[in-house]
């Protein structure tokens, strides 16, 4: 009877085990995964890996012209800056969570990869899927808005380089825009380029600064600050992954509120080429 027991334990786990590793689709280079086996799975969200042991050396000729193609960045954690009520604390960074589904990630940015005259590296981005507007609920359930870009990153390595190397850091700023376009309207159907311009006829109050930003909306550009630390390096494809961080304010809601810092941290595939052609 003990070992009846112990056989029927072990097969419950062995058949476990099987179910685990075999309930998901998986990608072959000869046999790629179709719509019907993506659709509703977040796999369309998630970025390629390089292996651990991808430990190699890219060479960067001045004489030559690079590009960074295939930039995917997937965020991770998201961060909210808290400012304290007592003046005695330092505001600090609030972990929060995504209520954004399976579309957070940026793919296919690429942009020029240039060799400086003291060695280090500049990558300015120029085209892509580089926004996605993502909403992140704090513990307290206060929802914070903002559009996850790298519009116009100018991002620059360490000095000396002449190379991507597994110790390259891209660091750099990129311009933040609203989160809502112009032709949005708020719940009194008052926007920027379209809607009323008053909610209501105007009250007693109504040069009061309060009002006055809520019926004179704006498209606020932010600028926000990334580190794209490389970490996974294929000399042979020209791969490179890693891991970023990045800085940008959130949603003003048109010039309604005032921003606060978001810090996003995440992981980051692209691979490197010659040739580069502005869009």
């Amino acid at each position: 009877m003990r070992y009846r027991a112990l056989v029927a334990a072990c097969l419950a786990v062995c058949l476990g085990f099987l179910t685990a590793c075999s309930g998901g689709p998986v990608a072959t280079a000869d046999v790629p995964l179709t719509y019907d086996e993506i659709r509703n799975t977040g796999l369309a969200n998630k970025c390629p890996q390089l292996s651990e042991a991808a430990r190699g050396t890219i060479e960067i000729s001045g004489d030559k012209a690079y590009q960074i193609a295939g930039l995917c960045l997937e965020p991770t954690n998201f961060f909210v800056k808290e400012e304290p009520t007592n003046s005695r604390r330092e505001a600090e960074f609030i972990p929060g969570k995504s209520l954004t589904r399976y579309t957070s990630s940026l793919d296919q940015v690429r942009g020029q990869l240039r060799l400086e005259g003291d060695g280090s590296l500049t990558f300015l981005e120029k085209d892509g899927m580089d926004f996605q507007a993502i909403t992140v609920q704090l513990p307290g359930g206060e929802q914070e808005p903002f559009l996850f870009t790298i519009k116009g990153l100018t991002a620059r390595s360490q000095d000396g380089l002449n190379a991507i190397t597994t110790y390259t850091d891209l660091k750099g700023s990129y311009r933040v825009p609203s989160y809502r376009t112009s032709n949005f309207l708020d719940p009194k159907g008052r926007g920027l380029a379209t809607g009323y311009d008053y909610a209501v006829a105007l009250p007693g109050s109504g040069d009061s600064e309060e009002l006055r930003r809520e019926n004179m909306k704006a498209f606020d550009i932010g600028q926000g600050e990334i580190a794209l630390m490389i970490s996974k390096v294929d000399a042979a494809t020209g791969e490179i992954a890693g891991t970023f961080e990045a800085l940008q304010p959130s949603d003003t809601d048109m010039g309604t509120a005032e921003p606060v810092d978001i810090k996003v941290q995440g992981i980051f595939y692209g691979y490197v080429e010659e040739g580069f052609e502005a869009a």
